[in-house]
């Protein structure tokens, strides 16, 4: 296997699972991806608003037999629990957290390891493929997800243990942030709508599938065009991680031009992703926690903003 094959627990995230007859009529209007585009063999990101269309979270989203199952931060996931029990009490659709029923690894070029678990997963991003209830999904850059049942954690984590390094979780949300894929956290909680993080440009929301909570800003936002922030991948040097929320700041603003969403570090400095204001991205003068503080540089994100693609889900 090559240096960049490893394995790594997903100990930052828990499962939300919706199972039930109405979890899908229930979840269609609650959160901003379409549901109908869910099969066996495909997922998706989204994400859940507030009527204001600011995310109470984000995740990555798989049907299962009798629902559907939601990775998200392990910080947001009772208060998201709590929250959308309030409106499923009409509902026939029962809420919990899974996450100590499930074991999430992430997997870089791990398919060798996959094909040995009888998971021949497509290269498509958002493909899923299922054997024994093991479940692999296929990232947008190329990674792997592989979610196994509890009861066959020990068996699975040492097959990949035989084959694989295990990495730590900073390895791991380097590529994430590397492929410009945001997530919100407890500290980023109702900052950003979804296109603020570029969740539209990763099909996690749906222009066409009706009414969700928060729907009314969101298209608001993206059909006429006035968001003025958005993610940027940046990096400094650095050897402290900042936390995410810390604010960054421009000489030609007296506040705040942006947040920071998600860091890992690389072998030399910090990689981050942040929502940033264009401007202030455009004229490149930016620094981390105060108008004096560490000097950031923009880099490329492996993916273009095409408004006429992302409004046609």
């Amino acid at each position: 296997m090559a240096d960049t094959a490893f394995y790594c627990p997903l100990s930052h995230e828990g499962i939300l699972a919706v199972r039930g007859p109405d979890a899908s009529k229930f979840l269609q209007g609650q959160v901003t991806c379409n549901l109908n585009y869910l099969s066996d063999d495909h997922c998706s990101l989204g994400a859940r608003c507030t009527p204001k269309g600011r995310m109470l979270s984000s995740f990555r989203i798989v049907s299962v037999n009798d629902g559907y199952l939601l990775a998200m931060a392990s910080e947001l996931l009772e208060t998201q629990l709590t929250d959308l029990k309030k409106y499923a009490v009409f509902s026939k659709s029962k809420l919990s957290d899974e996450s100590s029923d499930w074991l999430r690894i992430g997997l870089s070029a791990g398919d060798e390891v996959l094909h040995s678990l009888g998971l021949d997963l497509p290269v498509t991003a958002d493909s899923v493929v299922r054997n024994d209830q093991l479940l692999a999904l296929r990232l947008t850059d190329g990674r792997a997800e592989l979610w196994v049942p509890t009861s066959q954690a020990a068996t699975v984590r040492s097959q990949l243990a035989a084959q694989l390094r295990e990495a730590p979780l900073n390895e791991w949300l380097l590529g994430q942030v590397r492929a410009g894929v945001g997530q919100v956290m407890g500290s980023t909680r109702e900052l950003f709508i979804p296109q603020m993080i570029n969740l539209q440009a990763l099909d996690g929301v749906s222009f066409k599938k009706g009414c969700y909570t928060g729907q009314e800003i969101v298209a608001r936002m993206q059909y006429l065009g006035k968001l003025k922030r958005r993610l940027y991948r940046l990096t400094l040097p650095a050897t402290q991680l900042p936390e995410p929320g810390t604010p960054l700041f421009s000489p030609t603003h007296n506040s705040s031009v942006g947040e920071v969403v998600l860091a890992a570090h690389t072998e030399h400095a910090v990689e981050l992703l942040a929502v940033l204001q264009d401007e202030a991205a455009q004229d490149g003068r930016i620094h981390l926690g105060s108008a004096d503080g560490s000097t950031l540089s923009v880099l490329d994100l492996p993916y273009k903003l095409d408004s006429n693609r992302e409004i046609q889900r």
